[in-house]
């Protein structure tokens, strides 16, 4: 079980970890680990985050740091808490509220999001001076993406055909998803801060799809019938995160420095650090067994 360090007594759920795990979690996440089937299942996820987004430049890059990623993800929250649930209107207040960045922060990226036509306004019928903030398919599948591809993996890991990845192609179920895991973060705390070299990429614009391609790639040279590795060629990689070569080689250097892993000129993975590959692994367990839990079945029409 994580503890929370007496800087972080003060912190806000979104940026701290988990106070309290439920029960069976850990079990089950060691049951995950321990699976003959965990490394192909993690291959594909890698290579389903290291796949270029849906949203063209500069959409993509609003998602891939975690500041940003928060304000949508509980953007999500806010209107399916109210929409399913009867939660508080989904105004900007209410998310300055939920989010973790600073209102004044929070508020000029909505303000993007809505000049990008990613999140629409609607007017509360309840209360006609409200302004709710309704997010749109596409950055629900953007945001739900991670989630969208652990439960493929614990799909493969279980043998699930067909498997639950798939009715999260609908908006409203993964929205459903979204909402239900920033419940629980912030009730509890989050899952992500449990994992220091996980944090470290995704507080860097398009590192934590940069650490999925890096993975993914010593899986494909490791795992047998997984999907080929991208290249991991400085250019290649900020082409295909929109980001520049230098921030992608900055994210290297650190990432040599710490110990986590090496990429060769050329673009080969020449280095995985073993402790490193094992914190994404139990990440991934984690993320896995969350959203298991988070699973409610359809209900029949």
């Amino acid at each position: 079980m994580p503890r929370r360090e007496a800087s972080e007594a003060g912190a806000g759920p979104t940026h701290r970890p988990a106070t309290a795990l439920p029960a069976g979690f850990d079990a089950e996440a060691a049951r995950l680990l321990a699976h003959p089937r965990l490394r192909p299942a993690l291959a594909h996820y890698c290579h389903g985050m290291a796949t270029g987004a849906t949203l063209d430049w500069p959409y993509y890059k609003l998602f891939d740091q975690l500041g940003r990623y928060l304000v949508c993800y509980m953007l999500i929250h806010n209107y399916y808490a109210w929409h399913e649930g009867g939660g508080p209107a989904p105004t900007l207040a209410a998310l300055q509220r939920a989010s973790g960045a600073s209102p004044r922060h929070t508020a000029g990226f909505v303000a993007a999001l809505k000049a990008g036509r990613l999140v629409e306004v609607e007017t509360d019928s309840a209360d006609r001076r409200a302004t709710l903030l309704r997010p749109t398919p596409l950055v629900i599948a953007e945001i739900g993406r991670s989630l969208r591809l652990f439960m493929a993996a614990a799909d493969r890991i279980e043998g699930r055909c067909p498997g639950r990845a798939g009715e999260l192609a609908d908006p409203d179920r993964l929205g459903g998803l979204i909402s239900r895991s920033a419940a629980y973060v912030l009730a509890n705390g989050t899952l992500l801060h449990a994992f220091p070299a996980v944090l470290h990429f995704t507080l860097r614009d398009c590192g934590y799809p940069l650490l999925a391609a890096v993975v993914g790639s010593h899986y494909a040279e490791t795992v047998e019938g997984v999907p080929p590795a991208v290249s991991l060629g400085r250019r290649a990689l900020a082409e295909r995160f929109t980001v520049s070569p230098a921030h992608v080689g900055s994210l290297f250097t650190q990432a040599e420095a710490r110990g986590w892993f090496a990429v060769a000129p050329g673009g080969r993975l020449a280095v995985m650090g073993e402790a490193f590959l094992a914190e994404f692994e139990r990440w991934a367990a984690w993320q896995m067994v969350h959203v298991e839990q988070l699973w409610e079945p359809e209900t029949p029409a």
